[in-house]
């Protein structure tokens, strides 16, 4: 499995500021779709493509969780539209309100390229994310959600392959099962950042 990748306080301070800048191009009323910054001065370590989820807080109770498991962009270009993502584009939140603004925490998860499970004895709680495929739908939980909602694997296992259309206890009749690791890094706390 390729491992998450470790991040600079540098890197980080940079990635919270360009998620904050382009949640805010949005409540200025601009272009949010539209990133300026020259990725010359940037570090090579973000730009590098990377899987990133952007997850927002607001009152220690989540407000929006959006991403992309597979590498498609630079990890600095990930994490900021992502951002905006999960505050105006998450199906199941209303669009964030710029009164709520202040008070939201910025999570960030770069992770690993996934790789297919065979065997359940890989999959590590609290370690891995977990994906489940079937036809067309596709399921996922972040490594550090297990620990949050207070679940173990068959719970996990549960929740995703009711989310596929699985029965309960079915995840062996998915088309795929992956793992993956992930760097998460929070707003709150950007020094303790930790391979969940």
């Amino acid at each position: 499995m390729v491992s998450a990748m470790t991040l600079s306080s540098q890197d980080k301070n940079i990635l919270f500021g360009l998620a904050r800048r382009t949640i805010e191009t949005v409540f200025e009323g601009r272009d949010s779709d539209r990133i300026d910054i020259d990725e010359s001065l940037l570090p090579d370590t973000l730009k590098v493509k990377r899987g990133v989820f952007v997850t927002l807080y607001r009152n220690h109770e989540i407000r929006g969780c959006v991403g992309y498991v597979l590498p498609l962009m630079p990890l600095w270009r990930a994490a900021a539209i992502n951002a905006r993502n999960a505050a105006f584009r998450d199906l199941s939140f209303p669009p964030l309100r710029e009164v709520e603004y202040a008070g939201v925490s910025i999570e960030i998860s770069v992770l690993s390229e996934p790789v297919k499970m065979l065997d359940l004895r890989k999959f590590r709680l609290g370690t891995h994310g977990l994906i489940i495929r079937k036809g067309t739908r596709c399921a996922l939980t972040l490594p550090q959600v297990p620990s949050i909602n207070g679940w173990d694997t068959s719970e996990i296992l549960q929740h995703l392959c009711e989310k596929v259309g699985i029965e309960s206890g079915g995840w062996k009749q998915a088309d795929t099962v992956e793992i993956f690791q992930a760097e998460v890094i929070s707003e709150d706390d950007p020094g303790s950042a930790g391979y969940g």
